[in-house]
């Protein structure tokens, strides 16, 4: 078999190819400079030496340093650290693995020859260029690539009445024709006692959801005794000259009868409705188009096809005068040399490093390094270490473009050219920060699949390689993976900016017909000690066993609201995310078993239709670990409830799945809440 048949290297000079596809132990390969046999089965995505690679000899991927061997390799021998090896046991591979690792992580922090820095130029702007169909917008907003009226919970106290107005106007378009829809923006923050640590940030990222150029007018909902309220904001925004009034709005506060609630909120979007609907799309200049460009699920081939391919899109928008934001901070530690191989001016590029070195002492306080960020499955599909990742991910800049500006996270980004946003890893909360920060389209690079999509700004997939793209056709836009199989990257370019172009004129991706929509905004730093962590040597590892379920003795008895009839014929699912990714899915769901529930019973003045209800999970910012539900099921006493629905598979029908009648139903499937079950997530 021809090497290039079946590896990838991304620059000429490395000494370590990628993987393709799975190959079997003594393959033969043949190179330009003779043949050789894999030592071992070697899965695809990963990587092995094609060279004498001597003791202390650095291995390269993108001509970058990843790791030093501890061991002489031959042309042939699979690249192994501990991490791999470790990986590689736990998911029970199936074939022989090498017995000891072969090299070590090597990460050497960046040093900025401030000496010889030489500011580089930007890249020439096209002559003509090009137009899309979009929205103009007041205020300095630009122009936006979608026209949705949003309904913001202002805190994570109103997310739920926020989901339910939007939910009222799910057919908004057929009465208002040059509107997208009514959408909730519904997130996590601002709602416990006290002033918050991320009080600004929070405001800031509201305030650049409420003028993001995608917003054709806004109604926001508080209580007005949260800490995140709408005076709070709209506070905020004028002291920082943020163009509130040049967005139709209107900030609510809610108080006393919820049904009185919701119906003056639906009455101010009718309203809302019929201003946005003033907004026709026309065409508007490409300078108007701000991409956010990420990466989640990666995998091996994330730096090869797929990130680069993103860099493509980001190129051209910046050649036709627009804008390009990259973020994910803690994914760009070791790529600083890429990154800042042309730079603005050398205020810039310390600005950057300082970005990094910022997050790293973050990190540091909660005993945690950027070294320890690659995920269990990043490192099964071939993301050996961070410097791995953090290179394939900085290959998002396009070797042609020069970094511009730095800014922070979810500040506005005035001016074209290409940005770094600090931001953390988790692709949701990175999001949000570009959003405020002005995009209104974003580019998602992944290798083993995402549901992320934005509720209001359209997220274009593209899949790195074939394989899955297949698998998740549904689900995809591009397949970058075609490039694997010796497809031009040029060509391929071509294809995805008119692509890009396309959806930012109004035709939906892939995401937007799914109904896939998630907000999140960076989490609070719980810590606030400006004093490193020490690491937990004593920590014990997860056995996978679930947690048995405590039965509480001598619960007393719940208020006769939350009691069940025993007559009642209530019948429940409960479906338990255990992440905020999966929040999403398990609320779809629950969606669609209540609709079908109630075209097979409908129900009556004496007996509801049955319910599947979701529990909010809150996802940690550098935990992949989710925040535990037990807490929610024991202080609700649901435990006996759950024993027994634990025994019926979630699909069960639902004429043959009723709630024994002297089980407690939980308060959020009670009369008093069950018309805003579904909706709490």
């Amino acid at each position: 078999m021809k090497l290039a048949d079946i590896s990838r290297l991304p620059n000429p000079e490395d000494n370590c190819a990628i993987a393709v596809q799975r190959l079997e132990a003594g393959t033969e390969l043949l190179s330009e400079v003779g043949s050789f046999l894999l030592s071992h089965t070697v899965l695809e995505g990963h990587r092995f030496a094609i060279k004498l690679i001597e003791v202390g000899a650095e291995l390269t991927s993108w001509g970058l340093p990843f790791g030093r061997a501890v061991r002489p390799l031959k042309a042939g021998d699979y690249v192994c650290n501990e991490t791999m090896l470790t990986a590689l046991r736990a998911r029970h591979v199936g074939f022989a693995v090498p017995e000891s690792p072969n090299f070590v992580d090597y990460f050497q922090p960046y040093q900025l020859d401030e000496s010889s820095f030489c500011p580089a130029e930007q890249m020439a702007l096209y002559e003509k260029p090009r137009t899309f169909e979009g929205y103009t917008r007041m205020g300095g907003r630009g122009a936006g690539t979608r026209n949705h009226v949003v309904v913001l919970g202002t805190s994570s106290l109103t997310g739920s009445m926020a989901r339910m107005v939007a939910a009222s106007f799910a057919n908004a378009r057929e009465r208002f024709p040059n509107v997208d829809g009514v959408v909730a923006i519904a997130h996590t923050e601002g709602g416990e006692q006290g002033v918050p640590n991320n009080l600004d940030l929070t405001l800031r990222t509201l305030a650049g959801f409420i003028t993001n150029p995608n917003v054709g007018a806004v109604l926001a909902l508080d209580f007005g005794s949260e800490p995140v309220n709408n005076d709070a904001l709209a506070e905020w925004m004028r002291s920082h000259d943020s163009p509130l009034d040049a967005v139709p709005h209107q900030l609510m506060h809610l108080g006393g009868d919820h049904t009185k609630n919701l119906a003056r909120a639906k009455a101010a979007v009718e309203e809302l409705l019929a201003q946005a609907n003033q907004t026709p799309s026309t065409p508007q200049p490409i300078r108007h188009l701000k991409i956010g460009m990420q990466c989640g699920g990666s995998d091996a081939f994330s730096g090869v096809s797929a990130n680069p391919l993103v860099g493509i899109i980001a190129r051209e928008t910046v050649r036709h005068g627009g804008a390009a934001n990259l973020a994910e901070t803690d994914e760009l530690m070791g790529a600083e040399p890429w990154v800042l191989a042309k730079v603005r001016d050398l205020a810039t590029a310390q600005k950057f490093l300082q970005t990094l070195a910022t997050f790293e002492a973050k990190l540091n306080w909660h005993g945690a390094s950027g070294q320890s960020n690659p995920s269990g499955g990043n490192i099964y599909r071939g993301l050996y270490n961070i410097a791995i990742k953090s290179i394939g991910a900085a290959r998002k800049k396009d070797p042609q473009m020069r970094l511009d500006w730095v800014i922070d996270y979810g500040e506005r980004m005035h001016e074209p050219g290409f940005y770094f946003m600090n931001s953390p890893g988790n692709d949701l909360e990175s999001i949000a920060g570009q959003v405020a920060a002005g995009c209104n389209l974003i580019v998602f690079s992944t290798g083993n699949g995402s549901i992320t999509n934005h509720p209001f700004v359209p997220t274009i997939k593209i899949m790195t390689n074939t394989g899955r793209f297949n698998l998740l056709n549904r689900d995809m836009d591009l397949n970058a993976g075609r490039y694997l199989e010796g497809e031009p990257m040029e060509k391929l370019g071509e294809e995805a900016f008119d692509y890009s172009i396309d959806i930012a004129s109004g035709r939906r991706s892939v995401g937007e017909r799914a109904g896939h929509s998630q907000a999140q905004l960076w989490r609070e730093w719980r810590q606030t000690a400006k004093t490193s962590a020490t690491p937990k040597q004593d920590r014990v590892k997860p056995d996978g066993v679930p947690l048995a379920c405590k039965v509480i003795p001598n619960v007393p008895s719940l208020p006769a609201e939350l009691r069940q009839p025993a007559a009642a014929a209530n019948r429940i699912r409960l479906i338990i995310p255990t992440s905020l990714c999966a929040g999403q899915i398990a609320r779809m769901i629950a969606d669609k078993l209540d609709r079908l529930a109630q075209l097979k019973l409908p129900a009556t003045l004496h007996c509801r239709t049955p319910r599947a209800v979701v529990l909010p999970v809150k996802q940690s910012t550098f935990s992949s670990k989710p925040s535990p539900v037990m807490p929610y099921i024991r202080s609700l006493n649901a435990c006996s409830y759950l024993s027994t629905v634990a025994k019926k598979r979630i699909m069960t029908p639902f004429a043959t799945f009723s709630a024994p009648t002297t089980s407690i139903t939980p308060p959020w499937a009670s009369p008093a809440s069950s018309s805003m079950a579904a909706s709490t997530a």
